[in-house]
């Protein structure tokens, strides 16, 4: 009758037999007499949850006849238990079910079809979920199930349990035992021996009733493969093989230490050989210049330092501006960084210093002595703040960050949850309680060249007060002023990026990706302050501003995580923050810190008056070319740059708020960094050999990194499933994937770019500060 499926249930031998139907409320279940005992008895009548026993032999079959009644977008599944007292696999008991379009059966003992190294290809539905028995062989230690299926849906779950009873191969109960993935086209899973002591597991395939786990719509619609009709069937191929000895760890382990130390004998050599020619040139008499007063005052080599320094103001009273402060060869004793007398109050003390501060400015040409007027211990105090403001910040923020990630690594292990991190499980190796060890290990480049730079900007930092100690007229008085903190800062930032990226590698996923990016906003920001200081020493914003703004950012980023996926609201809101933001900045920066807005007459709007009469005055009535022509040109092109990206991210209102956020700090780095460059050579300045090689090597390894880096082997915008389609092999010693080359190269990429900032301004060393200008 319509509406009303049969299903008709074929036994031979069967001692006891039960049939389920779900969402009706049970019975107690009662022993009937046992029905079809006769060779060719027609079918019987059968209810559902009740229990009917039997005995059957070669010449005899009992039939048992169950009706229900399916309604369209119903999931409904029968449950059918056999139970035999017989064990003789010569004469096994054969179940079948035969159904309306469907056709399903089973023996008893259940012979377990046994996987091995070679693709094995099934098909399994709702109905029929399979399962089959792998055991280890003896000189295997750990193995990887890998999954595939043409088609994404119906969606599916692998899972591996232990040898048991039951095995858990139900939509409700398959994530009861073992480890288990949700699947759609790819799965995998890495074993190890030690963990089954039986040395042997099953593999369980269940076709869920619906595709919601996995991606796919909630809701029945037209047209589409439904999750209540009878095809959610799904051909699967499943392969076992070998996974890597752990020689292939030692070996990959090995390879990480060794290539980053190259970099470390590398600097050992160059150091060496500035050893040799600074003392070649010290006998020979050819390196040095005499003061003035009868003292041979010894230079440092040009590349041997770029750090913090001297009393660094004007040349001499001659060539300098109206209120500066003395030379430190006009009497002054040159005094340590670290004198006890100096106090944050003693920043500013020129007289008058206000108007001074307008006066010079505002010039039309400024030069480096312009802009270096403050005492050099006060500056190289104030910078040093950096150093220290982030070393706490570090702690504090990792300290709970691996507390998290440790909490993620536990629940994965217990539960056997491997949808809650968003691996590449195709090259995720597992060390002790670790799943991938391999994207953790990678990252170790971030923390050892982090420490090299700091130890050639600590070599350089000794050189230059060396140089101060002995009165070197260079040091004091000629090329950029050396302050070092900022340099220090990204070296810890450079060390924090790699702890954090591998935190945030133990377990990635939508939750912790913050962890990843947040020092990446603050090396970007570094870098700006500190290409900025170089020639701007006494008007660079404070530790505490800066470690403010990055604050701040984070903020937003963490709001843009929640609420930017699809609220149209906080896109507007952020667009609108970002433009202002743009535009405050640039005021700052075109009138070197001196842009003021009389805030005193807002009552009557007067703010905005003034403004329009302002913009009336210089752009309309008497337009004129702008007074700083240059700053003028970077600050337009920065700003349509800024404006494009928060107009882009108002149409487009990207997934990935925190990478979007990330490409907005890195094209202002790289703008500033190439106006500086271009800027540089137009002043008839020249770029040494030393940072020429840091620039080519850093061009060169960021076009690689980048490459591997939108290779895309995972993705948490999407569920684990979806995420999973894009996982690949491993690329490099079958240890390292495309991700963990990314992590290889980007540490190199920024540890030449930190050496760029460091060295790119080496050919100043021998230049008056009178005669640098300022841009």
């Amino acid at each position: 009758m319509p509406g009303c499926p049969r299903l008709a249930l074929l036994c031979a031998l069967p001692w006891l037999l039960r049939a389920a139907a779900p969402r009706r409320p049970a019975e107690a279940p009662t022993r009937t007499p046992a029905l079809g005992r006769y060779p060719r008895d027609p079918a019987r009548g059968a209810d559902f949850d009740r229990v009917y026993s039997g005995v059957v032999n070669l010449s005899t079959e009992s039939i048992y006849s169950f009706s229900y009644t399916s309604r369209p977008g119903q999931v409904t599944a029968v449950r059918v238990y056999v139970n035999s007292s017989s064990e003789n696999l010569d004469y096994p008991l054969l179940i079948v079910v035969r159904q309306q379009k469907e056709v399903l059966s089973w023996q008893v003992p259940l012979l377990f079809q046994g996987l091995t190294n070679v693709a094995f290809h099934f098909t399994a539905s709702p109905s029929q979920p399979q399962f089959f028995l792998y055991q280890f062989p003896k000189d295997v230690d750990s193995v990887i199930i890998k999954v595939v299926s043409e088609t994404a849906y119906p969606c599916s779950v692998v899972s591996v349990q232990n040898i048991m009873c039951p095995v858990y191969d139900l939509d409700h109960n398959v994530e009861f035992n073992g480890v288990y993935q949700s699947m759609t086209k790819k799965a995998a899973i890495t074993l190890q021996k030690k963990d089954f002591p039986g040395e042997q597991f099953f593999v369980v395939f269940v076709i869920k009733p619906e595709d919601y786990a996995c991606g796919g719509s909630f809701f029945v619609q037209a047209n589409e493969n439904q999750t209540w009709n009878l095809q959610r069937a799904k051909d699967l191929k499943v392969t076992i093989v070998p996974s890597i000895k752990g020689s292939v760890y030692v070996k990959s382990s090995l390879f990480s230490v060794f290539i980053f130390l190259s970099f470390y004998m590398g600097c050992l050599l160059v150091v060496f050989v500035h050893y040799v020619r600074f003392h070649r040139k010290s006998i020979d008499g050819s390196f040095g210049s005499n003061d003035g007063s009868g003292n041979m005052a010894v230079s440092h080599p040009i590349a041997a330092s770029t750090p913090e320094g001297s009393n660094y103001g004007a040349i001499d009273e001659s060539s300098s501006s109206p209120g500066r402060q003395m030379s430190s060869d006009g009497g002054q004793p040159c005094q340590s960084d670290t004198d006890s007398s100096v106090e944050e109050s003693d920043f500013d003390t020129m007289p008058d210093i206000e108007s001074d501060k307008n006066v010079i400015r505002t010039k039309m040409f400024l030069y480096l002595s312009d802009l270096s007027r403050k005492d050099r211990r006060i500056v190289s105090k104030k910078y040093k703040i950096y150093f220290w403001n982030i070393i706490t910040i570090a702690v504090f923020y990792a300290l709970p960050v691996i507390q998290l990630v440790i909490t993620y690594q536990t629940v994965v292990n217990v539960t056997g949850n491997q949808d809650i991190c968003y691996y590449n499980f195709l090259c995720a190796h597992p060390l002790g309680v670790l799943s991938a060890f391999n994207n953790i290990l990678s990252n170790l480049g971030h923390v050892l060249l982090g420490f090299l730079f700091l130890l050639i900007v600590l070599r350089r930092d000794i050189l230059h007060r060396r140089a101060l100690e002995a009165k070197d007229i260079f040091a004091m008085e000629y090329g950029i002023p050396k302050h070092f903190g900022l340099f220090y800062a990204m070296g810890i930032a450079l060390m924090m990026e790699g702890v954090l990226s591998a935190c945030y590698h133990v377990c990635p996923n939508y939750s912790n990706f913050q962890f990843d990016t947040s020092f990446m906003y603050m090396i970007a920001g570094l870098c700006m302050l500190k290409l900025y200081q170089t020639r701007h020493p006494d008007i660079n914003a404070s530790a505490y501003s800066a470690y403010a703004s990055f604050a701040v950012v984070i903020m937003l980023t963490v709001l843009g995580v929640v609420f930017g996926k699809n609220d149209v609201w906080f896109w507007v809101i952020f667009s609108v923050v970002h433009i202002l933001a743009s535009l405050a900045l640039s005021a700052q920066i075109y009138y070197m810190g001196r842009f003021k807005i009389d805030v005193s007459d807002t009552a009557d709007l007067g703010i905005f008056r003034r403004a329009a009469m302002v913009f009336y005055t210089d752009c309309i009535q008497q337009c004129s070319w702008p007074l700083y022509m240059d700053r003028m040109v970077l600050l337009t092109v920065g700003n349509l740059v800024n404006w494009s990206f928060a107009l882009f991210g108002l149409i487009y209102r990207p997934r990935d708020f925190a990478s979007y956020m990330l490409g907005i700090f890195i094209c202002n780095l790289l703008l500033y960094l190439a106006f500086y460059i271009i800027m540089k050579l137009r002043s008839s300045e020249k770029v040494l050999l030393v940072p020429l090689f840091c620039i080519t090597a850093t061009a060169v390894l960021w076009a690689a990194a980048l490459y591997f880096f939108f290779q895309n082997l995972s993705s948490w915008e999407g569920t684990p499933a979806e995420s999973r389609e894009k996982n690949r092999e491993c690329v490099l010693l079958d240890f390292f994937d495309d991700h963990d080359v990314w992590h290889f190269l980007s540490a190199t990429a920024l540890f030449f770019s930190f050496l760029v900032l460091l060295t790119l301004d080496d050919d100043l060393d021998v230049v008056r500060r009178d005669q640098i200008p300022v841009f």
